[in-house]
């Protein structure tokens, strides 16, 4: 009981506080993602966040910290797990215990719009400031059946100053055309950048590096279909 009282104090969202990142992971939970999927995504982020290098990106960023939120997005949109100040392992672990817990929460066919619109609207609503702010979008279409437009949407977010970034899923290999579709038509803003998952098997290694680079803030521009390291 003690462990767990501790875990949800250190995942409990922190107000009021500058970091040096507000980073909004949007994770495809619409109908093409069975729930096996919907949990093999929660834990790889898990892992991810939890990673030694993830870590020491955070320790070397100018205040030392980041302010992280998971939601699902499909015909609507969910927080898993509201904003979350990591600024140590104790509170990445806390961040990831909190990922495993929920059930399901968003259902139907995509409506991509309007979740880069969510994304805007949860930055935008917390009290936390930082220097950057970044959306980090995962999914395996394109497909838009519902809502706002992708276009649309991805130029309100922009305005607002906020970098999109893509995490394209290639469950057709190398050869998939989903990473150019992200490139021309969701990732924007200075420095952002799209890296492939070359089907499940590498969404944990790409997610781990494009965590490593948003925090660090280092501009990538084109990424090239090769595992990660």
């Amino acid at each position: 009981m003690r462990t767990l009282a501790l875990l949800l104090c250190l995942a409990t969202p922190l107000r009021a506080q500058e970091v040096d990142l507000e980073l909004v992971l949007l994770a495809d939970a619409s109908g093409s993602i069975t729930q096996e999927e919907i949990d093999f995504q929660r834990e790889s982020t898990a892992t991810a966040i939890t990673d030694p290098a993830v870590l020491e990106a955070i320790r070397n960023t100018l205040t030392g910290s980041i302010a992280v939120t998971y939601v699902e997005w499909a015909a609507n949109q969910a927080t898993v797990v509201d904003w979350t100040v990591i600024d140590s392992p104790e509170t990445a672990e806390a961040f990831a215990a909190a990922l495993l817990g929920p059930p399901r929460l968003a259902t139907g066919r995509n409506a991509i719009g309007n979740a880069l619109l969510e994304g805007k609207r949860v930055i935008e609503a917390n009290q936390i400031t930082s220097l950057r702010q970044v959306i980090d979008f995962s999914g395996d279409s394109t497909g838009n059946f519902s809502g706002a437009s992708i276009e649309e949407a991805r130029q309100e977010v922009l305005a607002a100053g906020i970098v999109i970034n893509g995490l394209p899923i290639l469950d057709g290999g190398p050869d998939d055309p989903l990473l150019a579709e992200y490139e021309a038509r969701i990732i924007g803003g200075p420095g952002a950048f799209a890296i492939p998952a070359l089907g499940r098997e590498d969404f944990v290694s790409a997610l781990r590096r494009k965590l490593i680079l948003e925090i660090a803030g280092t501009p990538l521009g084109s990424a090239t279909v090769t595992s990660a390291p």
